[in-house]
């Protein structure tokens, strides 16, 4: 689909060059004064807007502060495009929203690629959120017949960000864990419903059977080749093992469990205890810590147990924070149930 570009100028002269420069392809919409140009951001939803500042009825800096108040709108990228060459009209184009400077007159391969350039850094945002999105939906599909999580898996995946970083991993990869913990059940979504929704205990075989969703998971997350699934797989896969190597679904120890998966399980074991249950209370911060300590070299690795509890004040302070958003949530599910 040819991206829509709004120019706005009241020079017609201008104007037909950005149309000779832009025309063969991209989609143009033209304004010749700030009134019709917002009228034509509402009409026309442009990818990208091309603005003058000099203007009779509206400059284009009042322009653009406009279309910044303009809600879902207020995300379209604006160039100015001026005869005003001072370092202070530059200054107030960044400053009132605009992504691009550019000082007449026009040289069409220097337009030409400001407009390619920006266009594919919206491109690029598009698909981020496209992932956001995605990731959100297998996050909450892995708990979907778990109506009593609420937000844990956002905040364990909180706490994982917190525990990576104080390990050394640098900020970038740390988010990509954050973005990865959420789907560490997906699999869960290949299990029946008979065994998730039992109310009481599983039998041996149904646990064999409960056992396999690591395996799914990994099935599904690893179909992708890109970074942010192939981490999500491993810890998908991976999570339910234990130092000890005691755990599933292949019962690996040690550093043979991604220091990822092995950070998720911490941070999983963490917020289980510290969150209320229909089936218990929350348990108190000492009796978790307990817990933690009992689990370390067995279940969990004592090294990141211990740098855990060294940032403990940063991981309440954002369980404070999650749990605020987490009552706010059940507050307004209530009132649909009324």
């Amino acid at each position: 689909m040819t991206s829509i570009i709004l120019c706005v100028d009241d020079e017609p002269s201008t104007l037909s060059l950005m149309r000779s420069i832009l025309d063969e392809n991209y989609q143009l919409v033209f304004a010749t004064s700030g009134t019709a140009a917002l009228q034509a951001v509402n009409k026309h939803n442009p990818a990208l807007i091309l603005l003058d500042v000099e203007m009779p009825d509206m400059d284009g800096y009042e322009v653009a502060r406009r279309i910044k108040a303009m809600g879902k709108l207020q995300d379209i990228p604006i160039i100015f495009v001026t005869a005003r060459d001072s370092i202070l009209d530059e200054e107030t184009g960044f400053n009132v929203g605009g992504v691009d400077y550019i000082t007449k007159p026009l040289y069409p391969r220097i337009l030409l690629a400001r407009v390619r350039t920006h266009l594919s850094l919206v491109r690029v945002a598009a698909l981020e959120a496209s992932h956001r999105a995605a990731i959100h939906m297998l996050g909450e599909a892995g708990h979907y017949n778990d109506t009593d999580t609420g937000v844990h898996i956002w905040r364990m995946a909180a706490y994982s960000r917190l525990l990576a970083e104080a390990v050394g991993w640098d900020q970038e990869r740390a988010k990509l864990l954050e973005l990865a913990a959420p789907m560490h059940d997906t699999g869960k979504i290949g299990i029946p419903d008979s065994i998730l929704k039992k109310p009481g205990p599983l039998s041996a075989d149904e646990w064999e059977v409960m056992r396999t969703h690591s395996r799914i998971g990994y099935e599904i997350l690893s179909k992708s080749d890109a970074p942010l699934f192939q981490l999500a797989a491993k810890i998908a896969l991976r999570h339910h093992e234990k130092w000890d190597g005691g755990g599933y679904p292949d019962g690996v120890s040690e550093a043979n469990i991604p220091e990822a998966a092995r950070i998720v399980a911490v941070a999983d074991v963490f917020d289980a205890l510290s969150m209320r249950r229909p089936y218990k209370e929350a348990w108190p911060l000492d009796r978790v810590l307990s817990t933690l300590d009992e689990a370390a070299g067995h279940h969990l690795e004592a090294r990141l147990v211990s740098t855990f509890k060294r940032i403990l004040p940063e991981v309440l302070n954002t369980k404070v924070r999650w749990d605020a958003l987490e009552t706010t949530v059940r507050q307004s599910e209530s009132l649909y149930c009324v």
